[in-house]
C-alpha cells in the first residue's frame, strides 16, 4: 500500500513537472499579428570591415551605423511591442552581404532597412565640402534616360566591395566582381517585386530625414546594391551623411545627432506601417473606400456593362500607393487595374471579376508576378481582404 502511494506521488510530481514545461509553451503561442509585424534593421559593415573612416581616423562607419540602428530598434520596440525587430548585427561583427538578406528572409521580415555612411576620396578637389543624406532602392533608375551604371557607380562599388572580404564570393554572388563595371549589367535583369513599396518607404525616409540634423538632401535613386538584391521584401539603403564632411561628421558621431537620425527613420517607419496595415484592412478607417476616377474611363465603358463598380466584384490587390497610376503603367504588367481610393492612398486591384472562383483560379499565377498580392472583395464603397 505504501509503495502504491509512493508511486502515485511520483507520477503526480512528474505530471506537475511536465505541465510546467508544456503550459508555458502553450501559453506563449499567441497568434502572429498581421500587417507589418517584422522589420529587419541592417547596420552596415562591422568586424573586420570598418566601412568609411573619417579623415582624422577617429571614427568608423561600422560604429556610427550600429549606434543608429540600435536606437531605431528601441524606438520601434517601445512604440510597437507586437512588432518583431530583427538586427543583422547588434554588435561589432562581420556579416556577409548574402547573409544579411538571408537573415531578413528567414525571419519573414516585411521591411528591410540598411543603414550606412557615405564618403568621398578627400584627395579629390572639393570632396570635403560635399554633404548630405540619400536614400536608395534596387532597380532601374527613376530618372528617364539616366545611366544606371554610371550614376552612383563609385558608391555602389564601395558598398559592394565588402564581398571581397568573404570566402568564395565569386560562387556566392554568381561571378559578380565589384571592380568590373560589366558585372553590374546583371542587375538589369533583377526586377524587385516589391519595388513600388520600396520606393514609397524611401520617399518617407527622404521626407523625414530632411527634418533632421543633416539638412542637405541628395535625394532618392535606384542603384545596384548587392545587399538589397536578395531580399524578398520592400528594402532601402540609407546613406545618412558624409563622414568626410566636417559638419556631417559632427552630427554622425554625436549621440544627439545619431538619435535624431534614428528618429527620422522611425517616423518614416510609422508612416509606412500605417499604409501597409491599411492595405490589409487592419486600420478601422481602411474598411471604407471610394472608387477613384478611371484614367482611361472612355476605354472601359464597354466593360462597365458587365462589371459595374456599383456591384460587388472580386480581384487581386497588388499594390498600395499614395500616387495615382495609369492602367497602362508597366508595374501592372499589362493586367490593367481598378484603383480604389482609401483615405489618402490608392489600392490597386487587377483581374476584377464577379466570380470569386474565377479570381481564385489565377491567384497562383498572380502571386508569382506580385508576391505580396491577395484576393479582395470590392463592394460599392468598401474593400476587404478575402484570402
Amino acid at each position: 500500500m505504501k509503495q502504491t502511494q509512493t508511486h502515485i506521488h511520483l507520477v503526480s510530481a512528474l505530471f506537475v513537472v511536465l505541465l510546467g514545461f508544456i503550459w508555458p509553451l502553450h501559453a506563449e503561442q499567441k497568434p502572429k499579428p498581421l500587417g507589418l509585424n517584422t522589420v529587419c534593421i541592417d547596420p552596415g559593415h562591422g568586424g573586420k570591415d570598418p566601412g568609411c573612416i573619417s579623415p582624422n581616423r577617429k571614427y568608423c562607419e561600422k560604429d556610427i551605423v550600429l549606434s543608429i540602428g540600435l536606437e531605431l530598434r528601441e524606438k520601434i520596440r517601445k512604440a510597437y511591442p507586437d512588432v518583431k525587430v530583427v538586427m543583422t548585427r547588434s554588435d561589432d561583427r562581420f556579416i556577409e552581404l548574402a547573409e544579411r538578406a538571408a537573415i531578413a528572409n528567414r525571419n519573414d521580415a516585411k521591411l528591410f532597412i540598411s543603414i550606412h555612411v557615405n564618403s568621398l576620396d578627400i584627395r579629390r578637389k572639393g570632396a570635403r565640402s560635399v554633404s548630405g543624406f540619400s536614400v536608395h532602392t534596387l532597380g532601374q533608375s527613376s530618372v528617364k534616360n539616366r545611366d544606371l551604371f554610371r550614376a552612383n557607380m563609385e558608391l555602389c562599388k564601395r558598398e559592394n566591395s565588402v564581398i571581397l572580404l568573404e570566402e568564395d564570393y565569386s560562387t556566392t554572388y554568381q561571378g559578380f566582381d565589384p571592380n568590373d563595371p560589366e558585372s553590374f549589367i546583371f542587375f538589369n535583369l533583377m526586377q524587385n517585386a516589391n519595388l513600388q513599396h520600396s520606393l514609397m518607404f524611401a520617399e518617407d525616409v527622404d521626407v523625414e530625414l530632411a527634418k533632421g540634423p543633416i539638412k542637405n538632401n541628395k535625394g532618392m535613386s535606384q542603384n545596384p546594391f548587392l545587399v538589397l538584391w536578395k531580399t524578398k521584401m520592400p528594402s532601402v539603403l540609407v546613406e545618412t551623411g558624409f563622414i568626410t564632411n566636417e559638419q556631417d561628421c559632427r552630427q554622425l558621431t554625436s549621440r544627439s545627432g545619431q538619435k535624431e537620425i534614428a528618429e527620422g527613420i522611425y517616423r518614416a517607419f510609422v508612416k509606412f506601417k500605417k499604409r501597409y496595415d491599411s492595405s490589409l484592412n487592419l486600420d478601422s478607417n481602411a474598411s471604407v473606400g471610394k472608387m477613384a476616377p478611371s484614367v482611361e474611363s472612355d476605354k472601359n465603358e464597354a466593360n462597365e456593362e458587365t462589371l459595374s463598380e456599383k456591384s460587388p466584384y472580386y480581384g487581386i490587390q497588388v499594390l498600395v500607393s499614395s500616387k495615382k497610376m495609369s492602367e497602362a503603367d508597366p508595374f501592372f504588367r499589362g493586367y490593367g487595374n481598378k484603383a480604389v481610393l482609401v483615405g489618402k492612398v490608392y489600392k490597386y486591384v487587377v483581374c476584377p471579376d464577379k466570380s470569386l472562383e474565377n479570381v481564385m483560379k489565377i491567384r497562383k499565377e498572380m502571386s508569382r508576378l506580385f508576391p505580396d498580392s491577395f484576393v479582395v472583395k470590392v463592394n460599392g464603397n468598401s474593400i476587404e481582404r478575402v484570402r
